[in-house]
């Protein structure tokens, strides 16, 4: 499998993100990153069945896509990618590795699992991205470590995908606490700066209080970030060994179909649109 993966390195990093590519061109793609679990009571959230039918059969489809479905899309990710291993299907395994590994990580976001995702309720707005952009372009690099051992094969993925949100979900109001304490300590010139990105002068959370808040977090970011890389090796580990650990040292070439490459095409031509649409 390291072999199979690390000469496809370049195809999985740039595919990772076409799950957020696809939210511009696929309607039903949003509800796959997130799911706003305190909609369903308070933690641990006993109301919600984790079954898929049951949980429907309680709220209604639509009250459960209104709300997010990432734990159950990312079983039937799980799915699919055990029967791409099973055909050697190459693009197939690929494409689902790839797209699967978003999933994951979402799922590790705090704020993936609470309806404040972007701290709108709460006047917070951009604490999203403050999370989980800011500050690991800030410090993964050279301050964090992401060297996390062998992959472990997952008895039962809907309990680890649920116990992974449960997690994030309980881990959201201390995100949104630790920004508000933080922010009434600094003043107002010195929580934001402006920086130069790629020609563009934009206003950005200054590198103190990023850092500030990510000694408050006690390391939070970057064990999440840890246990997400476990995770998406792990799912591509149980999905292999599902499949039968059929032998992919002589799988090569990735034998895109039309269907795929046109995929593709279309959705960075949805991204792109997307840009020119936020500039404006």
């Amino acid at each position: 499998m390291i072999a199979f993966y690390k000469q496809n390195i370049d195809f999985l990093s740039e595919h990772a993100v076409d799950p957020d590519k696809r939210r511009y061109a696929v309607k039903e793609e949003g509800a796959r990153h997130y799911i706003d679990i305190d909609h369903y009571g308070t933690y641990p959230f006993n109301e919600l069945p984790h079954n898929w039918d049951s949980a429907v059969t309680k709220f209604s489809i639509e009250t459960i896509q209104q709300n997010g479905i990432v734990p159950w899309w990312l079983q039937t990710m799980a799915y699919r990618l055990t029967e791409a291993f099973k055909q050697k299907n190459v693009s197939g395994i690929l494409k689902l590795s790839a797209e699967i590994g978003h999933y994951l990580a979402d799922a590790h976001v705090p704020l993936h699992a609470s309806s404040n995702h972007n701290g709108q309720l709460t006047g917070q707005r951009g604490i999203h991205g403050f999370w989980e952009s800011r500050i690991p372009e800030l410090l993964a690099e050279n301050k964090w470590d992401f060297f996390i051992g062998k992959a472990e094969y997952i008895k039962n993925p809907s309990d680890f995908i649920w116990k992974r949100v449960l997690e994030s979900a309980a881990a959201s109001d201390t995100v949104l606490k630790y920004e508000q304490q933080l922010t009434s300590r600094f003043p107002p010139d010195e929580k934001f700066s402006f920086e130069n990105r790629n020609g563009v002068i934009i206003r950005q959370y200054s590198t103190a209080f990023s850092i500030a808040y990510d000694q408050l977090l006690k390391g939070m970011i970057e064990r999440r970030m840890r246990q997400s890389i476990l995770a998406v090796a792990s799912f591509w580990y149980t999905s292999w060994v599902n499949a039968g650990q059929p032998d992919l040292t002589n799988l090569s070439g990735k034998d895109f179909t039309p269907e795929d490459v046109k995929e593709f095409e279309e959705l960075n031509k949805a991204w792109s649109n997307r840009n020119a649409d936020e500039e404006h």
